[in-house]
């Protein structure tokens, strides 16, 4: 029986290891803060107003990123 997803998880004894992949920290840097708030400030929907401006040949972003799905990679 396999589940979605499960065989990304890190089993128990490789989590404490270094190869494990690195989890956001509470201490930042000032340039990595600022990045990441940019990378929140795209990640949203079009607004309907520019829409109607482009007389909605641009319908969505297609950048938009699910902060689970896609990484960002700093």
């Amino acid at each position: 029986f396999w589940l979605k997803g499960t065989h990304l998880l890190p089993t128990p004894a490789a989590r404490h290891s270094s190869s494990a992949p690195a989890v956001m920290g509470a201490n930042k840097t000032y340039t990595l803060k600022i990045k990441l708030a940019k990378k929140i400030k795209q990640n949203r929907p079009l607004p309907q107003w520019f829409r109607m401006k482009t007389d909605t040949k641009i319908r969505y972003n297609k950048f938009r990123r699910h902060w689970r799905r896609g990484k960002i990679g700093l």
